[in-house]
């Protein structure tokens, strides 16, 4: 199977099973981005127990917005926000590297998937939207 098949695979795997999508009904903030281009939006809760990261979210949009949201609210729940930080730094180099990165499979996992994504200047955005939102809403947490 080449790569290209596998990662559509997983990008079309998490748009039909979205992981942690529904919103909870506590969080200590919740952030709503909408993508002007395309009218995709996604609604994030987040919260910390102990120091983790527990997202939810809900949302409309493209099959790569969607499932970008997925990968990244299953990539970062869990984790501390400074473990989360060098994982949302590096899928935005990637999705702002226009084809030239590949991205580091241990750091990304799922979210590599994405990497093709970086040649269309269109649909960077629609990848974007759900980790801008945790990015918006971690910025938010810390300030409390």
């Amino acid at each position: 199977m080449q790569l290209d098949s596998l990662y559509q695979e997983v990008i079309l795997d998490h748009y039909k099973r979205p992981e942690h999508k529904g919103l909870s009904e506590k969080s200590d903030v919740q952030v709503h981005h909408v993508n002007p281009n395309c009218g995709d939006e996604i609604t994030l809760n987040l919260s910390l127990r102990d120091h983790l990261i527990d997202i939810s979210w809900d949302g409309v949009g493209c099959s790569i917005s969607m499932a970008s949201a997925s990968v990244m609210s299953s990539l970062l729940s869990g984790k501390t926000l400074e473990e989360a930080g060098p994982i949302l730094d590096s899928f935005v180099s990637l999705m702002q590297s226009k084809g030239t990165q590949t991205g580091d499979e241990e750091v990304l996992e799922d979210a590599l998937a994405f990497s093709g994504v970086s040649k269309y200047p269109a649909r960077i955005k629609c990848a974007l939207l759900g980790w801008m939102a945790f990015k918006d809403a971690s910025v938010q947490i810390q300030g409390r």
